[in-house]
């Protein structure tokens, strides 16, 4: 005899045969009992929580010969040939492939012929969301007012999609998922009728992989049995499913909690070659983390208690981070796993997202990468963030001495004053100015006469093609230059202007350059150099034609009025700060 999957020999042929649906059990018994039935109902609930098998159930208790009671008796002719399939009073319709409104009418116009083999006929409409919204016109009409001795039940996932004139004509039975607990102990009892020594560690694990349907955790087991044999451990049920077991991504935890960068490179490597997906360990490695979140903020919870084998093992674990930590951690892995769908180097992705976790440290906290000593990794921020932070420091220096100059020797009342030293921050009146942006070097005269030539329309054509090529390449260039617009274009130069001073000074360094260069090589097939402009400049060189900007002259400028003595002071300490102003007296 041909197999025949664990999932149909074993789904359940009596009410107390179902599991995790309790509630919906004793309604539907109650009902029975008193003989309290309606002619609509509709089972909601994820896949493989048992919707058309209750209502099997339920077209066999009320056709049983024997009653209708509480349970079908399972031996009478009608209840056997319900089981079997060969009823036809019980028809069982696949809307998905049955949703037009003919097919609904040619089921109306049979339900109107009795039928004497059963008492009751009853349609099973699987997937009902699928029907078309004539169709559920067509429905609606019978469903509020049936012919004698007719059932409706109507089964569908996304009850969301089902017009409320249906809803509001049916009972409707929301299923849930089957706790975990429930959901092992019938893998067990099925384990032990077929033979099979499973441990529970493995059903426990397979259960979890079901996410609380019964269909998929009995499929899952048949397959495991497939390859393993009469004998399942939970090391057998993690390599057969390609999943990964808690101890790797404890591995891994460590890893991230020391900062060790090279050892958790390795790791995803060594992931790699073995064949699991980074989408899938992404998501693994979330949940993970969700757990050990749990475990330290809520111990003893049934949310983790459902998920977790090991319990003692993950709060080992969670005492070495502080919640800031995983908070910062989940967040971070939330926002790569959204990234990851839309990328076509997942693996990167993951990448990226594990070395951030490795230096990434709760509010108060240091972490200093493994790889490197103290003193070497003092710069956090990378050769560019120090050298922007020595620019800094210098500007600062040359601020501070100009302040000092000032109150030493104040100008007097109506004297010139240079605009050079205004320059840190003053207006002529004394008031703050915003900073001076750096205006371009490059001549705009050879773009402007060049205008819109066939080299730049191909540029425009596959300016989005570039936009996606740094994505992909470097997804924090693509972020500083989304801001830009390609403007014009010499030779084997393509001119973009930038809105913000920020993004473009950030575009023009020579690493991010490089990236958004060799993209426009591969996109247009040929070298193209990169040149930037603010976009007012560049306007003012179209509207004037003028080829350079011109760097700005020093003028003396009259000053207006010139504050006293202790004004000075004061402007200034509302410039810099208490810190960093310092009085001297010559």
């Amino acid at each position: 005899m041909a197999h025949k999957a664990l999932y149909r020999t074993w789904r359940p042929q009596l009410f107390g045969d179902v599991v995790g649906q309790q509630h919906i059990i004793r309604t539907l018994q109650n009902s029975l009992k008193e003989g309290r039935l309606s002619h609509a109902y509709l089972f909601n609930g994820p896949r493989g929580t048992g919707k058309t098998t209750i209502a099997k159930l339920l077209a066999k208790a009320v056709n049983c010969r024997q009653g209708p009671g509480a349970e079908p008796c399972n031996a009478c002719p009608s209840c056997l040939a319900i089981t079997e399939g060969s009823e036809i009073g019980v028809l069982e319709i696949d809307a998905a492939s049955n949703r037009g409104i003919d097919e609904i009418r040619n089921l109306r116009d049979k339900m109107i012929f009795a039928y004497t083999e059963v008492r009751h006929k009853v349609y099973i409409i699987d997937e009902v969301h699928m029907l078309t919204t004539e169709a559920f016109n067509a429905l609606l009409k019978t469903l509020e007012e049936p012919p004698p001795n007719v059932m409706f039940i109507l089964a569908t996932t996304e009850p969301h999609r089902i017009p409320a004139t249906i809803i509001s004509r049916c009972q409707r039975f929301d299923f849930r998922r089957i706790p975990l607990e429930e959901e092992v102990g019938r893998l067990l009892e099925v384990c032990r009728e077929e033979g099979v020594n499973l441990q529970t560690e493995a059903a426990q694990y397979i259960a979890r992989l079901s996410e609380g349907g019964m269909r998929d955790a009995l499929s899952l087991l048949d397959q495991i049995i497939s390859f393993t044999g009469n004998t399942i451990s939970y090391e057998d049920a993690v390599a057969m499913t390609g999943g990964i077991a808690g101890e790797r991504f404890a591995e891994l935890a460590a890893y991230i909690r020391e900062g060790d960068s090279g050892q958790a490179l390795s790791w995803i490597s060594q992931l790699m070659q073995e064949g699991k997906s980074a989408d899938r360990c992404m998501e693994n490695l979330l949940l993970y983390f969700r757990d050990i979140l749990m475990i330290k903020m809520v111990p003893g919870s049934q949310t983790v208690t459902e998920r977790v084998l090991d319990i003692a093992r993950f709060k080992a674990m969670a005492e070495t981070f502080s919640a800031d930590r995983l908070f910062s951690i989940m967040e971070v892995l939330n926002h790569f796993q959204n990234e990851m769908k839309y990328s076509t180097q997942p693996q990167t992705l993951f990448e990226v997202a594990v070395l951030k976790l490795c230096t990434l440290a709760s509010p108060g906290e240091t972490v200093v990468p493994k790889a490197e000593s103290p003193s070497a990794a003092a710069p956090a921020a990378g050769p560019a963030g120090n050298e922007e932070l020595q620019l800094l420091k210098r500007r600062i220096g040359q601020l501070e001495e100009q302040l000092a100059g000032l109150l030493r020797n104040p100008p007097a009342a109506g004297s010139p004053q240079p605009a050079a030293s205004r320059s840190a921050g003053q207006s002529p009146g004394g008031r703050a100015s915003a900073p001076a942006v750096r205006r371009s070097t490059i001549k705009l005269d050879g773009f402007v006469k060049e205008g819109q030539s066939s080299f730049f329309k191909q540029v425009m054509a596959k300016w989005s093609q570039v936009l996606a090529g740094v994505k992909e390449a470097r997804i924090t260039v693509h972020a500083w230059l989304v801001d830009g617009e390609p403007v014009a274009s010499q030779e084997d130069q393509v001119l973009v202007a930038f809105k913000s001073p920020m993004h473009r000074e950030t575009t023009e360094k020579p690493a991010n350059k490089q990236v958004i260069e060799q993209v426009l090589d591969q996109v247009l097939g040929q070298p193209v150099r990169l040149a930037t402009v603010m976009m007012n400049e560049w306007k003012e060189a179209q509207s004037s034609g003028a080829g350079q900007a011109q760097p700005e002259e020093l003028k003396l400028e009259q000053e207006v009025s010139q504050p006293a003595e202790g004004e000075w002071v004061q402007e200034a300490v509302k410039l810099f700060g208490e810190d960093l102003v310092r009085i001297r007296e010559d």
